[in-house]
């Protein structure tokens, strides 16, 4: 005890023993998870020589996601979060094995990696929104907490998307992408450990004697009737679609417009974790200081800017320094968000309503690429761009006249 009362107040949710598991057991297997990424990608490109195949993977591992994120908010306030967690983690560990194995007999085909991947979707509906859940649990019910622990998650991520890719081209280039499937498979077993290992008290859950569907129904009620939060989910869905779509055409203008090539292509998301990580930080160490509403806001206007200044820039210095601002202002958007939500919404609801968080982030998101890849292939990549900065500010006026309760948060 004595030990968890030593941290920090910018580091005061590790004073939760349940929190610190989780946190050093997902940091294993989340860079597992990039070094997946990374050899899931160079192996359908090597195997399809197919940029619409890049495209494709990654909408079906997003489809499941739009589809089912509603449905899996209802199981989440039904049954107890770890368990499902538990489940997930499972499920992702044995697809990481499956694809270990096709990789290593050389049978891999590319509708194999399309299945896996709508599989890997699945369960990618059910485990967002039991994590996001299961945050208030970790740190036993103490709200104070939330945005610290939400922050020091998305701190681990972006250190995660530093480190995984790194690792996972080194492993594809000299041993090939099954040891990185199997590796991440392996990396699986830190974050079920530690999720085993918790003590919890028992969790709050939704009366399972109503029928699935009223409970889907009343979580809707709830979000509808509740004006600062359908704001913040509805804006969250919005954005992704306009603003985060945009991302779709990085390696155009790092291959087209820039001339940067695929170094300059990963330079440019290096940019953009270290802005995401940066606000993460600052989050951490300023958030309770700082008026949620208003910070929100403020990581909305400066979106726009951002994607209109990489549609016109045509110097590398100056690009970089945009996609800093880029990954600062997505990132201090979502967890402010997801903080405030965490904040406002009943235990007993807590699954439904960040499910349609989830299903906002990660639904519209993939829908937004493919809108935003179809224009650029119409009328180029700067124009599409430049759509999307002009929709972005758009946006924020909607924000303002539409939701101006969110501005008092």
């Amino acid at each position: 005890m004595q030990f968890a009362r030593t941290w920090p107040g910018a580091l005061r949710a590790m004073r939760h023993y349940n929190f610190r598991l989780f946190f050093f057991g997902q940091l294993v297997s989340v860079i597992g998870t990039w070094m997946q990424s990374t050899a899931l990608q160079w192996l359908v490109y090597r195997i399809t020589g197919s940029q619409t195949s890049l495209g494709l993977v990654t909408f079906a591992n997003f489809l499941p996601v739009l589809i089912l994120s509603l449905f899996m908010g209802v199981v989440v306030d039904r049954f107890p979060r770890r368990t499902l967690i538990v489940f997930t983690q499972t499920w992702f560990m044995l697809m990481a094995v499956a694809l270990a194995a096709l990789t290593w007999l050389r049978i891999v085909q590319f509708w194999h990696i399309l299945t896996l991947s709508l599989f890997l979707g699945v369960a990618n509906a059910l485990d967002m929104p039991a994590r996001q859940a299961f945050v208030v649990e970790m740190v036993d019910g103490d709200k104070h907490d939330i945005m610290n622990a939400i922050g020091l998650n998305s701190t681990l991520f972006n250190l995660a998307r530093i480190i995984g890719p790194a690792i996972g081209g080194m492993v594809v280039a000299r041993l090939g992408e099954a040891p990185a499937f199997a590796i991440n498979a392996v990396t699986f077993l830190a974050v079920i450990t530690a999720l085993l290992l918790m003590h919890l008290p028992p969790p709050v859950l939704a009366d399972r004697r109503t029928a699935p569907l009223d409970n889907l129904k009343g979580g809707l009620r709830y979000l509808v009737g509740e004006r600062a939060i359908f704001g913040l989910v509805a804006m969250v869905a919005l954005f992704s679609m306009m603003g985060f779509g945009a991302l779709t055409l990085l390696p155009v203008f790092a291959k087209d417009i820039l001339h940067t090539g695929a170094e300059g292509f990963g330079q440019m998301l290096a940019m953009q974790g270290i802005g995401a990580l940066g606000g993460a930080l600052t989050l951490i160490l300023f958030g309770d200081r700082l008026p949620k509403g208003r910070m929100l806001l403020l990581a909305r206007v400066l979106i726009g800017p951002a994607i209109a200044g990489l549609a016109l820039s045509r110097n590398v210095t100056l690009t970089m320094g945009l996609m800093v601002v880029l990954g600062y202002s997505f990132i201090v958007q979502l967890i402010f968000t997801n903080t405030l939500i965490q904040i406002l919404v009943p235990d007993d609801l807590r699954g439904r309503v960040l499910s349609t968080y989830t299903w906002a982030l990660g639904g519209f998101y993939p829908l937004g690429s493919l809108l935003t890849g179809f224009i650029g292939d119409h009328i180029g990549a700067p124009n599409a761009a430049l759509l999307s900065a002009v929709a972005c500010l758009g946006l924020v006026v909607f924000n303002l006249v539409k939701f101006p309760e969110m501005q008092r948060l």
